[in-house]
């Protein structure tokens, strides 16, 4: 299809970016074709009637095996899975549920997700249904399974156990026979992992497993991704070949040094950790050892994203979305929190949600800005999210690769928005 895009203001998605009016944008099949004054023959006009025209967004940290229980307790997740995994019925409702849940994630306003960690080959399966048309969705950098240790992170339910080095790199090839474009690793403990006050992101992968699951991918042409919420877990991370720190802990100057010499980014995360530092018990419903070393992961993300910017360490956005509260649809809130409790300008935070993603994604080639031969990847809002990020609650047309929906819609969880929308103040 050929579209002229008229009447809109448009944010092309730069980090200086400023309105941009009086211009046509021009889709060609599934590329931007130009942004001009005139619209030529063949072309479908949509008026957008003064909305706001910007790249779609890009979410760097995803997982397609969850939608936002808003339920906080622990539960056995390994035993889960087995279940799910247990016949070929339940395997085929787990794979229908993970398009489900990718497509959510395109009518929310994000045309691409990163994966970091899903169901077996599930997430680069649905990558390449969606890339050949066969399915809707965002395009997806896909992570498939990641790799824990015993009694590690997600170990048994989205990560395999590696007991030693040797083990670490033959899962590594046996994930990269499943095509994904990253790895996971799985290095420290998370929030429910800690059995005590002050002990979160607790080291779980010894450096050696580490180093040669780093080695091994890196052989294999896949990057590496690691969760990672302690500065102990930062550290051994980026010692031993890391490529990005999913989340994030207190700084120090040595964190920052390694952050620097080895080019490493950052992917800030600061909703998964916001109920269970800043819910009251009585909501949550979680022991008072979860809250207090949820504040404390929380904190250190905060401190780590400022350090970040400020010495000119790369910052990504993701959302953790299948944590508790947090939904496929709402990766606009990340934005709206990197402002609050970040300090950034709203400017700032859509520049990352876009372009800059895409450039630490490696796709800056192909999506990320509105400029002409890019990948119609496209985002209408009602309001101005300069002045107003909640705006990106409710978007009005979603283009992905040249693809429209035009009245695009989720369903919202009510518990979920009277939840959290006290936070976006």
């Amino acid at each position: 299809m050929k579209y002229a895009l008229i009447n809109a203001s448009i944010l092309d998605g730069t980090e200086n970016m400023e309105p941009i009016t009086g211009k046509t944008v021009l889709v060609n099949g599934k590329l931007i074709e130009a942004i001009t004054d005139t619209i030529p023959e063949g072309y479908e006009q949509i008026d957008l009637q003064g909305k706001w025209l910007m790249p779609g967004l890009i979410n760097m940290h995803v997982h397609l095996a969850g939608n936002g229980s808003t339920s906080m307790k622990q539960r056995d997740n390994a035993a889960l899975v087995r279940r799910l995994f247990s016949n070929p019925v339940t395997r085929a409702i787990v794979y229908r549920m993970v398009a489900n849940y990718a497509e959510i994630e395109l009518n929310s306003g994000v045309t691409t997700i990163r994966t970091v960690g899903g169901f077996r080959d599930y997430d680069s399966r649905l990558r390449d249904e969606i890339a050949d048309g066969k399915r809707k969705g965002p395009r997806i950098l896909a992570g498939n399974t990641g790799i824990s240790v015993p009694d590690g992170h997600m170990a048994g339910s989205l990560a395999l156990e590696a007991h030693n080095p040797k083990e670490a790199v033959e899962f590594v090839r046996r994930i990269a026979d499943t095509k994904p474009d990253l790895l996971k690793l799985m290095i420290t403990g998370g929030v429910l992992d800690a059995k005590e006050k002050g002990t979160p992101g607790e080291l779980k992968m010894e450096p050696a497993i580490i180093k040669a699951a780093c080695e091994e991918a890196h052989r294999l042409g896949l990057i590496v991704a690691a969760h990672v919420e302690s500065p102990e877990g930062v550290k051994a991370a980026l010692e031993n070949g890391v490529d990005s720190i999913e989340h994030g802990a207190q700084p120090d100057e040595d964190m920052i040094r390694l952050f620097k010499e080895t080019g490493s980014f950052l992917v800030t995360t600061l909703s998964p950790a916001l109920p269970y530092a800043l819910f009251d018990l009585s909501v949550s419903q979680v022991r008072d050892i979860d809250q207090y070393n949820g504040d404390m992961v929380f904190r250190g993300i905060i401190e780590n994203a400022k350090a970040a910017i400020k010495n000119g360490i790369p910052v990504a956005l993701g959302n953790d979305v299948g944590c508790p509260y947090i939904t496929q649809y709402d990766f606009w809130r990340e934005l709206v929190y990197f402002v609050k409790y970040v300090g950034v300008t709203n400017r700032f935070a859509l520049y990352t949600a876009t372009l800059r993603n895409a450039q630490l994604a490696g796709i800056g080639d192909k999506t990320g800005s509105i400029e002409p031969g890019k990948e119609a990847d496209l985002i209408v809002t009602d309001g101005n999210p300069l002045i107003d990020l909640t705006t990106l609650r409710n978007v009005r047309m979603v283009m992905a690769r040249g693809r429209l929906i035009r009245e695009p819609k989720v369903k919202r969880k009510e518990e979920v928005d009277t939840r959290l929308d006290p936070f976006l103040i």
